[in-house]
């Protein structure tokens, strides 16, 4: 059930790939030389949220859409990471175009930058200090802007011809139609047009700035970008780290250190350790079995991250994503309202994450377009209330779907 995408954005040599490995526990090449992700990778991640088993009372469950593990539901996602952009690439320089292009078609994007500033205008390896990651966010920004400005002009002629010759194919509709491709919505473009007071105004004349202003804001609008400071276990990043905050006081900026969760990821791989991935803390079981250099590595994430930061941020800015950037609601349907099981008797087999303000109906379309036509009400699972079909699902909801084309309480 990966249906969400986040897309891996960033510089070249700013963990990116490290933050996908320990994301997904992948083994994609990490190097410290430029460019070492030449073509995208794509691995399924979790997003994680509180299983509702435990508040329904239940002893267990029986996921089969996803996980349960200790008390946290792990619900799968699609992740990407993209080689590094540089300056130009909206031009096709570095095969720009391609790596925005899938860049474009994700649900939300994660910006990895080095918050050590260890990487120099280029994107090659320097001491800490000498990079500017704040520039390396603006950069980055332009680049994702002007790929939005270019796919705009080269769709323009198409859009006003549409507007003239469809009746009733205003530009929002128009443009959305051209722009279907990369998830651009009718309500994105309303969005970004009353953003940059454009609304009303004929396209065709706005002026260069303004059709800049209009990339700009529906690129924000379209692609929600969260900010990772990566390599958060660096001690130039604390610094760095406070800079970005106030630079870009107006966006969600999560410390990080992908080097740490992934070594604890593989540690737990092995049993040498006990933990779950966002966890505060971590346990040793097999401490016999860790040489010098293990046990150095293990005490630094104790302290310089988790006691500094409570979290290695890689799993905690994925969830912050989905659920407060998409505003992504999670939703248990099931058959038997009694036992919040499917008619097999699994206990809370599926969670579906669904966008906020999402109905009965969308749900039901969700799990199959047959169940949707015959939709009749959904069922509370907690109350026993009946549900209209235009009841706006809430986070954490239980549902049972009632629907002419199956027997009620059939859907799995």
């Amino acid at each position: 059930m990966a249906n969400l995408r986040i897309g891996l954005v960033g510089k070249t040599n700013t963990g990116k790939t490290t933050f996908f490995n320990a994301a997904t526990l992948q083994n994609a090449e990490m190097s410290n030389y430029p460019f070492t992700t030449k073509t995208p990778n794509s691995a399924i991640g979790q997003a994680a949220t509180l299983c509702v088993h435990r508040e329904l009372g239940l002893k267990q469950d029986n996921p089969k859409n996803s996980a349960c593990v200790d008390g946290w539901r792990m619900i799968p996602l699609e992740i990407i990471d993209l080689p590094g952009l540089i300056k130009g690439a909206y031009e096709g320089r570095g095969l720009g175009n391609q790596f925005l292009s899938v860049a474009s078609q994700s649900d939300v994007l994660l910006h990895i930058i080095d918050a050590s500033g260890s990487i120099d205008v280029e994107g090659k390896i320097a001491s800490p200090g000498v990079g500017d990651p704040v520039a390396d966010i603006q950069d980055i920004d332009e680049e994702l802007a002007m790929w939005f400005l270019h796919l705009f002009e080269n769709n323009s002629e198409k859009v006003f011809r549409l507007q003239k010759t469809v009746r009733g194919t205003d530009f929002a509709n128009a443009l959305s139609e051209s722009m279907h491709g990369i998830g651009v919505t009718r309500e994105d473009v309303l969005v970004a047009l009353r953003r940059k007071k454009l609304y009303g105004e004929e396209a065709e004349s706005w002026t260069g700035q303004q059709r800049i202003d209009f990339a700009w804001a529906l690129r924000e609008v379209s692609k929600p970008t969260l900010i990772v400071a990566n390599k958060m276990d660096v001690p130039e990043s604390a610094k760095n780290f406070s800079k970005i905050r106030e630079a870009y006081n107006d966006m969600i900026v999560v410390p990080a250190s992908a080097e740490s969760e992934l070594t604890l990821r593989r540690a737990e791989q092995t049993g040498i350790i006990r933990y779950s991935p966002g966890e505060e803390r971590f346990e040793i079981v097999k401490g016999a079995q860790l040489n010098d250099r293990q046990q150095k590595a293990l005490s630094h994430i104790n302290s310089a991250i988790l006691g500094e930061y409570l979290r290695t941020g890689v799993q905690f800015a994925i969830n912050v994503a989905v659920f407060k950037l998409l505003r992504m609601n999670s939703v248990y349907p099931v058959s038997d309202v009694g036992k919040f099981s499917d008619s097999s008797g699994n206990v809370l087999p599926d969670v579906f994450l669904m966008h906020d303000g999402a109905t009965v109906y969308d749900l039901a379309s969700s799990i199959h377009t047959d169940l949707a036509k015959g939709l009749i009400y959904a069922l509370d699972a907690r109350t026993g209330l009946r549900l209209p079909n235009e009841y706006q699902i809430k986070d954490r909801d239980v549902l049972s779907i009632v629907s002419a084309s199956k027997k009620p309480g059939s859907i799995h």
